[in-house]
């Protein structure tokens, strides 16, 4: 039996993969099996299961379910890739292995020493534009958004999302494999396309016509969610974008236009986040601006501590950090504003911040988390000026008015009159008594002034 290999990464879907139909077509062709396989890769597999790697494996039992319907089954590796496939290849006669393209230094190590030994075929459909087709007319690779996205919109998209399969052709029955493990689901974020489809249909329909403002409003349900989803390509970006593209064009109104713009731009940041990680690896080691490698950050493992687990004294901040620990997600707004105050009001290397991420965000993804970061610690591309500091109290009054954020999020607030609900310090005893919260004891003080912060954060930036 002669076979080809879907190899999946982070394509976790059946519509919309040019990996798959690439697969698809090569088997036809020839009249080979088709095997859909995913290598869980030690050097990308910790010891204890993050809430992201629960939420592939949930993703995976997803798609397993797909191809069952469809005649087909996933087949679980574990182990060094090149091994794998090489076993494969000789076992099953393979023709070809098809993949998406990844773009991270790890990736492009691994599929680069691959292609020098086996047939394989990488496609583009983890991003709506290559990294290498968005480039500068001397070929340089842009380093400002601005420009990035205006060349990227310059340039029609032809690729139409492609449909899925009506069936596969099964795949070998004597293949040895790993048994998926058994995940409880993340009930906040349900696995699968599916699930990504009928988010993104819910969003196209509503939150988007009025995303240009409601994307900062922490107390609203204004955003798509959909962060986890196109992580690990259970939507497909192209189909993202031709979607909300199609409502675009069935709309006059101009505040629901500018909420769809604004949620494509979203995309496009996606992309140049990918496109920087993929012109410059470096970044995920140390910060683009070689001017900002060498800040004297503070080392305080109490103070990294507290924000880590939401307890520095600043509800919007500590609400944000809750809402992470507990749903393996955060509000954008609340990714900058506590990324903001670790790095400038603790003067903290936005490093460990970055890491912290990483470990706990189901959308963790190398090039969106350290883009993030580097913008708001002012080290990166297109970053914010190292003078921007986000004053936490004004951003709390701001996005979260009425304080329901912060209420949902750290239940000792819950009694707090919303006079005090962003600044509860400023309670007296008697207040602190009538809302069954005394600060110190059941809601921690906070643990630096914010004003002296900022110039602490101002005068080590400009040394």
């Amino acid at each position: 039996m002669q076979a080809i290999i879907w190899w999946i990464r982070r394509d976790l879907r059946i519509g919309d993969n040019p990996a798959l139909y690439g697969a698809i077509q090569a088997a036809l062709a020839n009249g080979r099996a088709l095997i859909p396989l995913f290598i869980e890769d030690p050097k990308l597999w910790h010891a204890t299961a993050t809430p992201r790697q629960q939420f592939l494996h949930a993703g995976l039992q997803a798609l397993n379910q797909q191809l069952q319907l469809l005649g087909s089954r996933l087949v679980v590796c574990r182990g060094d890739a090149l091994a794998i496939l090489k076993q494969l290849v000789e076992e099953y006669s393979v023709h070809a292995i098809y993949a998406e393209e990844d773009y991270s230094p790890y990736a492009q190590q691994r599929d680069s020493r691959i292609r020098n030994e086996l047939p394989l075929h990488l496609v583009t459909g983890l991003v709506v534009r290559h990294p290498l087709t968005i480039l500068k007319s001397d070929g340089t690779p842009y380093t400002v958004f601005t420009p990035f996205s205006k060349a990227w919109k310059a340039v029609p998209i032809k690729r139409i999302p492609l449909p899925a399969p009506d069936s596969l052709a099964p795949s070998p029955a004597d293949i040895s494999c790993v048994d998926l493990a058994a995940v409880q689901g993340n009930s906040n974020f349900p696995a699968g396309e599916t699930e990504a489809n009928k988010r993104l249909e819910n969003f196209l329909h509503g939150p988007i016509l009025s995303y240009a403002e409601g994307r900062n409003r922490m107390d609203l349900d204004g955003t798509s969610s959909l962060s986890p989803y196109l992580r690990f390509g259970m939507l497909s970006a192209v189909q993202a974008y031709h979607q909300a593209q199609n409502v675009l064009n069935q709309t006059f109104d101009t505040t629901e236009r500018s909420g769809i713009e604004t949620w494509i731009n979203e995309l496009i940041w996606r992309e140049f986040y990918l496109s920087i990680l993929y012109h410059f690896p470096n970044v995920l080691k140390e910060a683009f601006q070689p001017k900002y490698r060498n800040i004297p950050w503070r080392t305080s493992q109490a103070d990294l501590h507290a924000w880590q687990q939401g307890c520095t004294g600043y509800p919007i901040v500590d609400a944000s950090m809750r809402q992470l620990l507990h749903s393996g997600w955060m509000h954008n707004r609340g990714r900058m504003i506590t990324a903001s105050f670790l790095v400038k009001d603790l003067l903290i290397n936005w490093q460990a911040g970055e890491d912290w991420f990483m470990g706990h965000l189901l959308d963790g993804d190398p090039a969106s988390n350290n883009g993030g970061w580097q913008w708001t610690a002012g080290t990166g591309t297109d970053a914010a000026p190292y003078f921007r500091i986000f004053n936490p109290i004004l951003q709390s009054k701001k996005f979260d008015p009425l304080g329901d954020f912060i209420r949902r999020w750290i239940p000792e607030l819950k009694n707090v009159p919303v006079r005090y609900i962003h600044e509860p310090w400023l309670m007296n005893p008697q207040e602190q008594a009538a809302a069954n919260c005394t600060i110190g004891k059941d809601y921690p003080s906070p643990i630096v002034e914010h004003g002296a912060a900022r110039e602490r954060a101002l005068q080590a930036y400009r040394a």
